[in-house]
């Protein structure tokens, strides 16, 4: 049967499968950090007399604050403990993934994902040790991770677009994808934990990426023409491992100076604003599950589909912006500005409408992510597009790890005094994008042409590709 050169049915599948155990790994472990700490069940009345019950009894309090402490700190040791391995496949994988294919960045990262939910499972169905999740966590991110995938769908798409706004559109719609698919996985998780509780998401998720990995194992087809690669000494994983080093070297060598350091600047503007946004928007679960909200697993799922129409209007906006001709920099302005407001707002955000209201400031945040992926697209030449997007997703990765290990512990120090301050964290944090914007339009460079595919170095670098 001939394939088809369409990734989105895979990311589609992804984040459903994905997002339906996501929100509830924080949920899953706060009841069972309750139940050990306090030796009592957990409460699944509403989120009102939850609250009730919590203020009028200062051991309750107290309890309901280390459960909040024990949570954040869980979640900073899951993710130092399955960075490294991750950020390294992702580098390797993506870079390699120029000469040996983009499925296998693809397919791996899904074999990781199933592990961790099958590792899930198990813990849930026969109340294992908590602590074996990090240990899954672990051991499926050898597999690579989020970033890797990602990084692996983006260059499938960029093989795919020879126009530039045709790029920035289907990177827009892979985005606007995997946060619609996410919503209704989250409204989907409040039923079934209140109807037949944890274990039935985590099956169901299974089941899901076993589908989505036949799918890209049978059917999606490959866009890059696998080579074989002999070195003099005999060894084919010595030529890969040259390959990765020197693909992800001359990507930055063979672009002039002015692209290079145009280069340079998107992707810090990419990292720090990533660093930010991600680093606050973990916390917002924890933060509904505190006093004085204390939302149920319904209302913290409702609250999370709400927030895929961030990703449907940023992908409208995007895809509106391009169409008028608005420059991409202002695009980025925008966005960059959207989580700066809903980020101050959510600080000060105390009862549930304003909770609920906090999204509609933070319509366009998706904007710059797209944008800059497609900019940064541009400026390298079509056979390096593997080699940007490792980088990307590696730094991606590892921002996004390190923001969550900050934030969460800054989270757990700032609980007692100021719940929110990590909020106004992240929006401060913003203005480093927003400087580092301002130089990129000091300069005054044109992003709009694009690269073409440019000569060798020198002769030797054909020959190390060959060799």
């Amino acid at each position: 049967m001939k394939g088809l050169f369409l990734v989105e049915p895979v990311v589609a599948l992804y984040a459903f499968s994905s997002f339906l155990i996501f929100p509830l790994v924080q949920q899953y472990v706060y009841r069972r950090l309750w139940q050990e700490l306090t030796n009592t069940p957990y409460p699944i009345s509403d989120n009102a007399s939850r609250c009730a019950e919590n203020n009028s009894s200062s051991n309750q309090s107290s309890y309901h604050e280390e459960v909040q402490r024990q949570a954040s700190l869980f979640s900073l040791y899951t993710e130092l403990f399955s960075t490294i391995p991750s950020l390294v496949v992702t580098l390797l994988l993506v870079a390699y993934s120029d000469r040996g294919g983009r499925k296998v960045t693809i397919i791996m990262p899904l074999f990781g994902t199933l592990i961790y939910t099958l590792a899930f499972l198990a813990v849930s169905y026969f109340e294992l040790n908590i602590y074996l999740i990090i240990v899954a966590s672990l051991f499926s991110s050898m597999f690579g991770g989020f970033g890797t995938f990602l990084g692996g769908c983006f260059s499938y798409i960029a093989d795919l677009c020879e126009d530039g706004r045709q790029k920035t559109l289907r990177m827009a719609g892979v985005d606007m994808m995997i946060g619609l698919l996410s919503g209704m996985a989250a409204i989907s998780t409040g039923y079934f934990v209140r109807a037949a509780g944890f274990n039935w998401p985590f099956l169901t998720s299974a089941l899901c990426q076993c589908l989505n990995l036949l799918f890209a194992i049978f059917i999606l087809e490959e866009t890059v023409t696998k080579t074989t690669t002999i070195i003099s000494d005999g060894s084919p994983q010595g030529s890969a491992v040259k390959q990765i080093i020197y693909g992800v070297y001359y990507m930055f060598a063979r672009a002039s100076r002015k692209s290079r350091n145009l280069l340079v600047l998107l992707i810090l503007i990419f990292i720090s604003f990533s660093f930010a946004y991600m680093g606050g928007s973990s916390l917002i679960t924890l933060y509904e599950l505190n006093k004085p909200l204390c939302w149920s697993a319904i209302l913290i799922g409702y609250g999370t589909a709400l927030s895929t129409t961030m990703f449907l209007a940023s992908f409208v906006g995007v895809s509106a912006f391009t169409y008028f001709g608005v420059p991409q920099l202002l695009i980025v302005l925008m966005g960059i500005l959207s989580v700066i407001s809903g980020m101050v707002l959510l600080a000060f955000a105390k009862t549930t409408f304003l909770m609920f209201m906090v999204r509609v400031p933070m319509l366009l945040s998706i904007m710059p992510f797209p944008v800059l992926r497609s900019m940064t697209s541009k400026i390298i030449s079509k056979s390096d597009q593997g080699a940007l997007f490792a980088c990307l997703s590696f730094l991606e990765s590892l921002t996004t790890n390190v923001s969550v290990a900050v934030f969460n512990s800054v989270y757990a120090v700032t609980l007692a005094w100021y719940p929110g301050f990590t909020f106004l964290l992240a929006a401060g944090l913003c203005v480093i994008p927003l400087l580092v914007l301002g130089v990129v339009c000091l300069t005054g460079v044109d992003v709009g042409e694009e690269v073409r595919d440019q000569e060798p170095l020198f002769q030797g670098e054909e020959d190390l590709v060959e060799d």
